[in-house]
């Protein structure tokens, strides 16, 4: 069983930046494909962006060009920093973890709140 700990969520003005950290507690974790989701209330889960074992991403069109994952493997820890941020970016965020061997297995994190409100 793997944990993940969300972090960085808060308040943001239209337009401010918020950076996103996902700590995993596994010494696996750069085996791990990682993402990021996000739901808005009474809306479905949506991906935001991804980073694989090897550090390739993919991003949703949503959050193209605003967005940036990364992730530290000696830290065991991804990050999700996004710029320019909309009213429509509210949501939780919450950090995906699967082995890249056995991607059918998933563990979430509880989520983080980004409110982007002035």
């Amino acid at each position: 069983q793997v944990q993940l700990v969300e972090s960085g969520g808060g308040l943001v003005q239209p337009g401010g930046s918020v950076t996103l950290s996902c700590a995993a507690s596994t010494s696996l974790f750069s085996l791990y494909d990682m993402g990021w989701y996000r739901q808005a209330p009474g809306k479905q889960r949506e991906l935001v962006a991804l980073i694989s074992k090897s550090g390739s991403t993919n991003y949703a069109d949503s959050v193209q060009g605003r967005c940036t994952i990364s992730r530290v493997n000696a830290e065991n820890t991804v990050f999700l920093q996004m710029n320019d941020l909309k009213p429509e970016d509210t949501a939780v965020y919450i950090c995906n973890a699967k082995p890249s061997a056995f991607p059918s297995i998933n563990y979430w994190g509880q989520g983080t709140q980004v409110t982007v409100s002035s």
